[in-house]
């Protein structure tokens, strides 16, 4: 009984052992089958890390990116700036009321455009404070000639007591004291022509004259020599070709020894009241200087000045702009500031523009001075114009 025990107890104990060693078997063959979730999970996790630093480095090129665009926009943004300005400016432009975009477009720019003076002198009518016009390129035809004849009156306002400068009581007298005029001033004529015609009143005796004798009375003039010559064949002219008469016709004046269509015009429009235009030195220069024309030859100046105006014009056109030209509108230093035209002169600018300094440049009654006729008309001296003195009184 007990040996049956024995051994069942053993086969017992053998079956336990097998038992457990197949347990133990079973157990180490389901071991990696719990190792491989492990790994499975460490995988995704290295999966999940890997993605996670792709995306941190995605941001920072995107970053990156972002602030190299921001860094591009800062740098265009100044060029952008004045278009903005452009549109605000636009923008209030058309906000703006209409007198003040009027107001806007009156504005004269800066470096074209001059601002004439106020006032000139107190000899002189003050000019108005107008813009003084642009240089007149393109100036149509029309507005020329409208430009033109204002200036005419505008000069005719400041010398209403214009006249030929030259002292003379008869044609003769006229005559010969225009040609004794070149190369030297009315002034030094009307000086010296009394002696003259003291000694030779008319054709006959300046004709019959000693030339020696007239050079000598002729000496101031300058040129005396060939000024003793024309005017002693001028008179030897009138008196066997006209009677001794001056003649009254134009094509008969430029016939006479130093008598050309300057002094034939003088002598037609001052001693037989028939219009002409004198085209001597100042009136060559205004009327360039004015735009009238671009001529330089004095026949083609007469006929270009002389289709502007009206014939009946002439002759005081003429005593007008040569008044100008010996008073205020000088060869070297206009007095741009005294100008009574400045408004209407393309030139306005070439000389002095204070008023002060300009004032200073003035010459004749205009500067308070003697005048250049000893014998002026009265409606000169009614106007305050002081008689020039006489040859050797100062």
């Amino acid at each position: 009984m007990g040996e049956q025990v024995s051994d069942g107890g053993r086969k017992t104990a053998e079956a336990a052992r097998t038992a457990a060693a197949a347990g133990s078997a079973s157990a180490k063959k389901a071991a990696p089958a719990r190792k491989a979730p492990a790994k499975k999970a460490t995988a995704q996790k290295d999966t999940a890390q890997k993605a996670a630093a792709k995306k941190s480095a995605a941001k920072k090129a995107a970053a990156k990116k972002a602030a190299a665009e921001k860094a591009v926009a800062d740098k265009a943004a100044p060029a952008r700036k004045p278009a903005a300005k452009k549109a605000s400016a636009r923008s209030a432009k058309k906000a703006a009321p209409a007198k003040s975009s009027a107001a806007l477009k009156k504005a004269p720019a800066p470096r074209k455009q001059v601002v004439a003076p106020k006032k000139a002198t107190a000899s002189v009518p003050a000019a108005p404070a107008k813009t003084v016009a642009a240089h007149p390129q393109g100036e149509s035809r029309t507005a020329l000639v409208r430009r033109a004849r204002r200036i005419n009156r505008e000069l005719a306002e400041v010398y209403p007591y214009a006249h030929p400068e030259l002292d003379f009581e008869n044609p003769f007298q006229l005559v010969v004291a225009t040609v004794l005029s070149a190369q030297t001033t009315d002034l030094r004529v009307n000086q010296t022509t009394p002696a003259l015609f003291a000694k030779y009143p008319t054709p006959e005796d300046l004709a019959a004259a000693n030339p020696e004798e007239v050079e000598e009375i002729l000496r101031p003039t300058g040129f005396f020599r060939a000024k003793t010559k024309s005017v002693i064949g001028l008179s030897k002219a009138l008196v066997e070709q006209f009677g001794g008469e001056v003649p009254g016709r134009l094509e008969d004046l430029v016939k006479l020894p130093g008598v050309g269509r300057k002094t034939a015009f003088v002598v037609l429009g001052n001693a037989f009241g028939r219009p002409g235009i004198t085209v001597d030195t100042h009136f060559q220069r205004l009327v360039r200087r004015w735009k009238w024309t671009d001529e330089t030859d004095p026949d083609k100046i007469e006929a270009a000045v002389g289709a502007l105006f009206p014939k009946s014009d002439w002759t005081d056109l003429s005593h007008h702009v040569i008044w100008h030209g010996r008073r205020i509108c000088h060869a070297r230093k206009p007095a741009c500031g005294a100008c009574p035209i400045a408004p209407l002169c393309p030139a306005y600018g070439e000389g002095e523009t204070d008023p002060e300094k300009a004032k200073k440049l003035l010459k004749y009654e205009k500067a308070g001075q003697p005048g250049q006729r000893l014998k002026p008309p009265q409606a000169y001296l009614d106007a305050g114009g002081r008689p020039a003195p006489p040859l050797g009184a100062g």
